[in-house]
């Protein structure tokens, strides 16, 4: 399997309109990191991220933050 198929590409972390599609926690960890200042809201690879984190049971959202 080549690296394209089970990494996304590099700019697809960078952009926040772009979904970058799945992601493993470690690239989950480092798009939260870049995007640092960034809204679920607003950004895509944020939201992404975030979702992979909290269903691999390494982030735990408040109450607040569940979807009403």
């Amino acid at each position: 399997m080549s690296w394209t198929k089970r990494y996304p590409p590099v700019v697809a972390l960078l952009a926040c309109e772009v979904d970058p599609g799945i992601l493993t926690v470690e690239q989950a960890h480092a798009a939260m990191q870049l995007h640092i200042d960034c809204t679920v809201d607003r950004c895509q690879v944020r939201r992404r991220a975030r979702t992979t984190l909290v269903q691999a049971g390494k982030c735990v959202l408040d109450a607040r933050a569940l979807p009403c």
